[in-house]
């Protein structure tokens, strides 16, 4: 067993919430999990960071059913003149259309996330963010609020299970793929093995200027990560994992 960082566990609970697909637009669909991005920046924006601070995080939980939902949708072009039978709303000289769109949202979502910062000294400022919040903190769209139900920091540790492990009941799981590569899983239910839905999440990004000095064209460019989103996970015995004190499998990225 060797001893690793620390992490701050959080335990979060929201009602209804949209974790937006980016390739999603006529029906906004919703990834089952937050990803890496959206946490990261949750973090970023409770403790006031200006800039960039480095971190992992393992993200899990589950949700009860999905729900579709409408909301208001605005369109536009750029530099297109506002016609009277086209367009519902004017801006200036420019014309904006307005109408209905559907959006999926998970219904009561249960999360636990393991927030893991390269610096260790950010560790209680992050558990400080948690506990006492500057603003009431949302993950997702803005108005996906979250009820903050435990912060504590953890003790993180390399372990040999001796027997074989279920994970948290019903609970679905990131699994990078780097960590699929060195442990065996397999699910409960299907009885086979590395069950799930692979994506690419973004994580972090940095700033690339695709036009000249003169006239900058500033683009995002996003670090991906590849993972598997598995759900009744069985980890298999004499394998090693990362747990932390109270035994939840972390999966940080």
């Amino acid at each position: 067993m060797n001893t690793m960082k620390r992490a701050v566990r959080v335990k979060l609970y929201q009602d209804l919430v949209n974790y937006k697909k980016p390739t999603s637009f006529q029906l906004k669909e919703t990834y089952p999990l937050p990803p890496y991005s959206t946490v990261i920046g949750m973090v970023h924006s409770l403790c006031g960071f200006k800039e960039y601070n480095e971190m992992n995080i393992s993200v899990q939980g589950k949700y009860s059913s999905k729900v579709n939902d409408l909301y208001t949708r605005y369109e536009f072009k750029n530099a297109m003149k506002y016609e009277e039978g086209r367009h519902q709303l004017k801006a200036g000289d420019f014309g904006i259309c307005r109408g209905i769109a559907t959006a999926e949202l998970l219904v009561d979502v249960e999360l636990v996330i393991h927030i893991i910062p390269k610096n260790d000294e950010l560790i209680e400022k992050i558990e400080k963010a948690f506990v006492y919040p500057i603003e009431y903190p949302s993950l997702g769209r803005r108005e996906d609020l979250v009820t903050i139900e435990e912060v504590k920091i953890v003790n993180l540790h390399e372990e040999v299970l001796k027997k074989s492990v279920k994970g948290e009941k019903a609970y679905g799981a990131y699994i990078p793929v780097e960590i699929i590569n060195n442990i065996k899983l397999k699910n409960s239910q299907q009885g086979v093995e590395y069950p799930g839905t692979r994506y690419k999440l973004n994580k972090n990004y940095v700033l690339v200027n695709n036009g000249t000095v003169k006239a900058p064209k500033i683009f995002r460019k996003w670090e991906k990560k590849e993972v598997l989103y598995g759900t009744n996970i069985l980890y298999f015995r004499n394998r090693e994992i990362c747990i932390d004190e109270d035994s939840y499998v972390v999966f940080a990225v």
